[in-house]
């Protein structure tokens, strides 16, 4: 099923790639054009993974097969936005996708695959991914600035200065986070734990999105954003709530500036996350062979954090980043990964640097941790929804990530990656494992 999945988008590429490349920039048509009334893009996804077979003294519940094998994900989307009167816009976005990441997606804390938290199921199925509602309010005497005609944003003109309020079915991650060199991995780093900062366990369902309330506030280089959003009723579950039990807070505060014409940002994010978690310390206490921290749920339990991200162009050609992230790591790993700690730092080279203006070439690095509570938890046997493998002789997790995307066209792209993965899940007694990717990307 998989294999035919991708057969048919990798048919799909070849077809499309000469009708796209004979376009000029003149000639190019959009189905709405660069139109403040209304847009739409579309995004098309296949990213095929490999890995060998590596060593491992053990093998528990949710470890990576040590055995080679490969696995394929494939997500399409379309991006409709509609402007509803001043300021307001509505923003729909249907999305197939489907196949699945290694192993199931277990085995390592920063997985290789940041795509997989769109699939949920294997078997190919469309879903509303977002439907939203984004009302922009100008500040008076503030200048004005012209925004793009982009995915999920439509072409208008706005005051620097302004207050924007969100609320609907979205991910977190396309309002908070965010990092012009390391954010999507439809384009830009695959690894989770790169386009996201591994340690904010942000609230979402199976597929990464949630229903939430975000409002915003720029004043010109500086904002400041809140949100309010549904947790999971379950660790890593399909079905979203919102009580007094459970919910999730985020606050960010951003600075952009300029270094000698260079640009940069940085942001700092705090989160509080409120749900029918476990507890790590008291699963292991009740049981010191083989805890389970499922078994000590209770509505109302917190996670908190904070994050620092950073972004800075060493050249016109060359970007820089860097993520902190620390949680306190007390009670289970609810919506995304199992991260207490984490620091990722890379580099992101334009191809105007040999002549390719459009191709990209990366390299990155992230450690990940974990906190003394959730170590030991694992290391009596424990499992989570992503990590676990009956054992663990605990060392921090480090991952490497170098890829080359080739530009065939404007609109389409192919990207060969290359992981490295050393004491994968945390496991100095597994790895280090070698993960080699290949992605096709469409993007009109």
């Amino acid at each position: 099923m998989y294999m035919r999945v991708a057969g048919v988008c990798s048919l799909f590429i070849l077809l499309v790639t000469p009708a796209v490349r004979g376009q000029n920039d003149s000639a190019r048509s959009y189905p709405f054009g660069d139109s403040s009334f209304a847009n739409l893009h579309f995004q098309l996804t296949t990213i095929s993974q490999y890995h060998a077979d590596f060593h491992e003294l053990y093998h528990g519940r949710n470890s990576i097969q040590a055995t080679a094998e490969s696995a394929t994900s494939v997500t399409s989307t379309l991006f409709a936005g509609v402007h509803l009167w001043s300021g307001a816009a509505l923003y729909v976005n249907p999305e197939l996708s489907g196949g699945s990441g290694l192993s199931g997606v277990t085995g390592i804390a920063g997985f290789v695959n940041g795509e997989t938290p769109r699939i949920g199921d294997p078997a190919p199925a469309i879903s509303v991914a977002r439907v939203y509602f984004q009302q922009t309010i100008d500040l008076p005497g503030a200048e004005v600035e012209h925004l793009s005609d982009l995915q999920n944003q439509l072409a208008q003109d706005v005051a620097r200065s302004r207050l924007t309020i969100t609320a609907g079915k979205y991910a977190l991650s396309d309002l908070f986070d965010n990092n012009a060199y390391s954010h999507d991995p439809r384009s830009q780093f695959e690894n989770w734990a790169l386009m996201e900062n591994g340690a904010w366990d942000y609230p979402a369902n199976t597929h990464g999105y949630t229903y939430a309330f975000t409002i915003g506030l720029r004043v010109e280089e500086w904002s400041v954003q809140a949100s309010t959003a549904a947790e999971p009723r379950e660790a890593n579950g399909a079905t979203l709530e919102y009580r007094s039990g459970a919910h999730g807070e985020t606050l960010e505060v951003e600075r952009d500036y300029s270094l000698d014409g260079l640009n940069g940002a940085f942001r700092l994010l705090f989160f509080d996350n409120t749900a029918d978690m476990g507890s790590y310390a008291l699963a292991t206490q009740q049981s010191s062979s083989s805890p389970d921290v499922a078994g000590t749920r209770e509505y109302g339990r917190v996670k908190y954090g904070i994050g620092l991200n950073l972004q800075q162009e060493l050249s016109p050609n060359v970007g820089s980043f860097m993520r902190l992230g620390w949680s306190d790591g007390k009670n289970e790993t609810w919506a995304f990964t199992e991260i207490d700690r984490t620091i990722s730092l890379g580099l992101s080279l334009s191809g105007n640097l040999w002549n390719r203006g459009h191709d990209m070439a990366g390299v990155a690095g992230v450690i990940n941790g974990l906190s003394q509570d959730h170590k030991v938890y694992l290391e009596a046997g424990g499992y989570g929804f992503i990590i676990g493998d009956g054992a663990l002789t605990y060392s921090p997790e480090v991952i490497a990530e170098t890829e080359y995307k080739l530009a065939l066209t404007e609109f389409v792209s192919l990207t060969a990656d290359y992981q490295f993965v050393l004491n994968p899940a945390y496991n100095r007694d597994r790895g280090p494992i070698h993960v080699l990717g290949l992605r096709a990307h469409i993007e009109i």
